[in-house]
């Protein structure tokens, strides 16, 4: 005999233990089998979620003097706080950002200037917001004295590079104006090139369009012997094109002490845009717009915090990302939570739907079913002494009301190895009372039976 079986308590322990399982049994039964659903229902619903966003986005901005470059290495700053890195594609400007935007699958978001393309011409681009506004400005020599876009017949003029939206934009001043070459000079020169060039006498005039804190503006205004032309026409060319807007540089605002400049000077500008491929992931379009609104939401020469960002000026449909931040602010998770971490809420909230269509009916079915799975334990047994019962009406001789005696003898002791929770033990004890019941009514049928064939 082992030491186990020598040992009454361990035995005991190890009864207790075996009787508390098989009461866990039917619990296991009806809750596993509803967890697999559960599981099996959120397994399938994942498959319809968005995948999550990559943590690199790569973006088109523009020379590395230019305003572009400089805004984006802020937007780049924001997303690197949330774990994303945002890498800088530099480039000649907006003509060779939008050939990249349309033709390259890996760049998904970059900077256009407003005028540049039509939603016609590139349906997969969307706008997400207008950032800033980008004057036209346009710089001379004291001795050239430019008073209108027509006096640069015959002069050297810096333009822009190839791909820049500054030449495009430049090209077609030029042709309103029923210029262009050989009636004068375009040299693809831009930022400090360009003011060089300017400075030494290599050219007449520079043109380019900026923000004002870009590099080339800021040397340029504060060089004493650059002038800047004031547009005198500023709002006939913003009513013949909408993408221009009519600003005013006002007197001294550049410096105070020095009057600079000396008088109201009237520009045209267009607006530097955040333009993106309708496949940019949701939650990186929901990062970029927050990153804009931390970034571009401050006071210019030009602008009051709070204009920009904005739908305005936007040439592309407004992607649903954006749309959702200018009827909502920021959502609602990455106002608390860490991108990351508002990313897979969002993502996993979409699981609720299905889990909640399964919980409402399995809510109300589940307590019937574990009822039923307890006392199936117990009703399977009244179907043998319904039988017993049933024969003895059938067939009442002493030898076959003696093995029904037997099988309910057998039927009690099994009864007793039948382990349910205490809430349906009444049930237990209803089976074994109809046992001892019965076996009472086929004793006293035995002794009847005895006493009619006793002799007198």
């Amino acid at each position: 005999m082992s030491e186990q079986e020598n040992n009454p308590a361990k035995l005991d322990k190890r009864r207790r233990l075996k009787r508390r399982f098989k009461t866990l049994l039917p619990s296991l039964g009806v809750y596993g089998g509803t967890a697999v659903l559960i599981a099996a229902g959120l397994w399938i619903s994942y498959q319809f979620i968005e995948p999550a966003p990559p943590d690199t986005l790569v973006m088109a901005t523009g020379n590395s003097e230019g305003a572009y470059h400089a805004f984006a290495q802020e937007l780049a700053g924001e997303f690197a706080k949330e774990g994303v890195t945002l890498q800088l594609r530099e480039t000649a400007g907006s003509v060779e950002n939008l050939q990249l935007l349309a033709e390259d699958n890996e760049i998904k978001v970059a900077f256009l200037q407003s005028g540049i393309a039509t939603a016609a011409e590139y349906p997969q681009l969307r706008g997400l917001a207008s950032v800033d506004f980008e004057p036209l400005w346009l710089f001379s020599n004291q001795e050239t004295r430019l008073r209108s876009i027509g006096d640069l017949k015959g002069l050297r003029v810096a333009v822009g590079a190839q791909g820049s939206g500054t030449r495009q934009v430049a090209l077609k001043l030029l042709a309103d104006n029923a210029l262009a070459e050989p009636e004068l000079t375009l040299l693809p020169l831009t930022g400090s090139a360009a003011v060089e060039a300017l400075l030494d006498g290599s050219i007449d005039a520079a043109l380019t369009i900026s923000s004002a804190n870009a590099g080339m503006v800021r040397t340029l205004l504060a060089e004493p012997g650059i002038q800047l032309m004031s547009v005198g026409r500023a709002e006939a060319y913003a009513r013949r094109d909408s993408w221009f807007s009519h600003l005013t540089l006002p007197r001294g605002v550049i410096d105070l002490a020095q009057d600079r400049p000396p008088e109201n000077i009237d520009l045209i500008a267009v607006a530097a845009t955040l333009v993106a491929s309708t496949d940019l992931h949701p939650a990186l379009g929901d990062l970029m717009m927050r990153a804009a609104a931390q970034v571009a939401a401050r006071d210019t020469l030009f602008s009051r915090t709070g204009r920009f960002p904005s739908r305005d000026f936007l040439d592309f449909p407004v992607s649903a990302d954006a749309e959702r931040y200018y009827k909502y602010g920021v959502p609602f998770l990455l106002r608390y939570l860490p991108f990351w971490a508002a990313n897979l809420v969002d993502r996993l909230k979409l699981l609720a739907l299905p889990l909640l269509a399964l919980l409402l009916p399995l809510s109300r079915m589940l307590p019937p079913a574990y009822r039923w799975t307890v006392r199936k334990k117990v009703y399977h047994w009244y179907d043998e002494v319904q039988a017993i019962d049933q024969s003895t009406s059938e067939d009442s001789s002493p030898p076959a009301l003696a093995r029904c005696l037997v099988e309910l003898r057998r039927i009690e002791d099994e009864a007793r190895a039948i382990e349910v929770p205490l809430s349906y033990a009444h049930e237990l004890y209803a089976l074994r009372q109809h046992i001892d019941m019965l076996t009472q009514q086929i004793q006293r049928r035995q002794l009847q039976d005895a006493s009619t064939v006793a002799p007198a």
